[in-house]
């Protein structure tokens, strides 16, 4: 049986303040909520600098048991170093991440979309020197890397290669190791408000089920994050894929939207 970990890229989110988390509740309780709801999320957070390591503990202590977090690598390491002089910073990263303990999911590198295939042998030598015990999912943003050569690296380094919904760049599956992550994410600023639904992503959503399920024999594991600029609002994405895939769901207890489709 694959193991879904389905979630929204980030979870506080003050548009979200009487839409899915009850009215009025402070931010602080975000977490505690959101994770009764849905059982993974990625933290965009982390992109924009290490957290101390006492807040991922209190992350840690307030989710429940099989929640899994699967933290950005901050951009500093990505797009102001490149990947270049980064060990200092991305082990001080890993191991702020280490107290996720086994709520630790695979650790996303996007690369910025500057970044091209001619700086293979960088990407080589970066992942080459991770720490093996740690699971990695790495997203390509520039076209050249979609090639046979980037899957022969990630298989050698039994890490992901992010799948994606964004923008022209091809959604494919590139299977590299034993689990699959997917982010599904929309053009950035698509929509000034992020607290409902406001395109019906359904048929894309319906095509992304059929082409996933030949795939389902051949992993253990599959983690899928929404981004709010995908149709609107991120938790409304990620239940109406869960309906299609025949998948449980729970939905916040909250006055629910009219429904537009």
């Amino acid at each position: 049986m694959v193991e879904w970990y389905l979630g929204t890229v980030g979870f506080s989110y003050k548009e979200w303040d009487g839409v899915f988390y009850p009215l009025g509740m402070p931010q602080r309780s975000y977490l505690a909520h959101y994770s009764q709801i849905f059982n993974a999320v990625e933290l965009d957070s982390t992109f924009y600098g290490t957290p101390p390591g006492e807040r991922v503990r209190q992350w840690s202590q307030t989710a429940p048991a099989g929640f899994k977090f699967c933290p950005k690598t901050p951009r500093e390491i990505t797009h102001d170093l490149r990947l270049t002089n980064a060990k200092p910073a991305m082990t001080a990263f890993l191991e702020a991440m280490r107290h996720l303990d086994g709520k630790l999911g695979p650790i996303l590198i996007q690369l910025p979309p500057s970044f091209t295939a001619a700086q293979f042998d960088t990407v080589a030598l970066f992942l080459n020197d991770l720490p093996a015990d740690l699971r990695y999912a790495v997203e390509f943003r520039h076209p050249s890397w979609y090639v046979s050569e980037t899957a022969e690296l990630l298989k050698a380094q039994c890490m992901a290669w992010v799948s994606l919904d964004y923008l022209d760049l091809p959604k494919q599956i590139g299977l590299t190791t034993d689990f699959l992550y997917i982010r599904w994410l929309g053009e950035h600023g698509r929509f000034e408000q992020k607290n409902h639904e406001q395109v019906d992503a359904t048929p894309e959503l319906a095509w992304w089920w059929e082409y996933i399920q030949p795939h389902l024999g051949h992993v253990q594991a599959i983690y899928g994050f929404f981004n709010n600029d995908y149709a609107g609002y991120s938790p409304g994405s990620c239940n109406r894929f869960k309906t299609i895939a025949g998948l449980p769901k729970v939905s916040p207890q909250l006055p629910q939207q009219a429904r537009l489709f």
